[in-house]
């Protein structure tokens, strides 16, 4: 099991998906609150009204039960940024982009901070099949940067000597560090901050340069 999906989701009937799935999202929202490691199985399946059986049912342990909260966290990640972050293909999209990060940092961030990014500080360090599920997600989202930024580039709305790739992993580096700060700081400023210099240094070297003005003794005459 490497995604979060029990062998037995395929054959879920409606009814039991909407018990796992139930499960996901209430374990999810305490591991949120409290972290991965105060939080416990009893208190999932007392939040969720379910017996132990129904919970070993969907889950073998509680390190299957991470790894399908990451997965539910990262896809709420992911979803919030749209449709801002698929449309990201000149300045201005990344700046809409930019303002919606800013927005969803206002909203929650600065409670909580960024719901992988938790999970990835408290759980890289400890399990390696957990730090594998959460760097598959971040490598998607730097993924769907740099699509946008390659798309830039092919319309010739970013520089051809920058690296849509580099900019990306700086781009996702810059918001997990501001979002760190916004729940630090209590304010998404530094957020904000992060992404303006990253989007006016693109938009400074993705400029055609000014002709130069012809001295005076070469012009025609």
């Amino acid at each position: 099991m490497t995604n979060g999906i029990s062998e037995t989701d395929g054959r879920l009937t409606a009814k039991g998906r909407a018990m796992r799935d139930r499960i996901v999202q209430s374990a999810a929202e305490l591991i949120f609150a409290a972290g991965a490691r105060e939080t416990t199985l009893d208190q999932v399946r007392s939040a969720v009204g379910a017996s132990k059986s129904q919970l070993y049912h969907y889950f073998g342990d509680k390190d299957e039960l991470l790894c399908a909260v990451i997965d539910f966290q990262a896809s709420l990640v992911m979803n919030a940024q749209q449709p801002e972050l698929g449309a990201i293909d000149s300045i201005a999209s990344l700046k809409r982009w930019r303002d919606k990060l800013v927005q969803l940092a206002d909203a929650q961030g600065k409670i909580g901070g960024c719901p992988i990014g938790s999970l990835a500080n408290e759980l890289a360090g400890h399990s390696e099949i957990h730090r594998r599920a959460l760097a598959v997600h971040f490598d998607h989202w730097a993924a769907l940067i740099e699509d946008g930024l390659l798309r830039m580039q092919a319309s010739g709305r970013l520089g051809p000597s920058l690296d849509p790739k580099a900019l990306s992993t700086t781009m996702l580096t810059a918001l997990q560090g501001g979002l760190l700060l916004a729940k630090l700081q209590r304010s998404s400023t530094a957020l904000g901050a992060a992404l303006d210099e990253i989007i006016d240094f693109i938009e400074r070297n993705s400029k055609p340069p000014k002709p130069r003005p012809q001295h005076p003794d070469n012009r025609k005459r």
